[in-house]
């Protein structure tokens, strides 16, 4: 994980899975979700920060690859960066592991956009900078 320099834990719970045990897909987003609001807190003051200064953030695309289930009571790792960084629009990048191996991985992309007007605006230099020295 080399790439990633942040990550956070989530332990699989028996209402995110089916009747085998078995975490249905639509978690893997959720868990995406959890990673990117706790990377946000830990580097750029959290989303609700960002929110109150007249920021919102929008999903436009996600996309999840799949390469082994997830079981109740499975303690994952959820790793997250920031790939790209442009204009109005970011992208995170994700990877969940269980023990070491990844089980799946994905991304998803965002649009910058004021509170109010719902318009695409620049991504703020200060986000900008604490991201850049986030990843550095």
């Amino acid at each position: 994980m080399a790439e990633f320099r942040f990550s956070t834990d989530v332990t699989v719970r028996f209402a995110e899975t089916d009747a085998q045990g078995v975490a249905h897909n639509s978690n893997y987003l959720v868990w995406f979700e959890v990673a990117r609001i706790a990377y946000l807190a830990e580097y750029a003051g959290g989303y609700q920060a960002l929110r109150d200064q007249g920021l919102e953030s929008f999903v436009l695309e996600s996309h999840v690859r799949y390469g082994k289930p997830a079981h109740f009571d499975d303690r994952l790792r959820i790793h997250a960066r920031i790939a790209e960084l442009r204009g109005a629009r970011f992208r995170f990048d994700y990877e969940i592991t269980r023990g070491g191996e990844v089980i799946a991985d994905g991304w998803t992309s965002h649009a910058c956009v004021d509170a109010k007007t719902l318009r695409p605006i620049r991504i703020p230099q200060a986000l900008a900078e604490a991201i850049t020295t986030a990843e550095a």
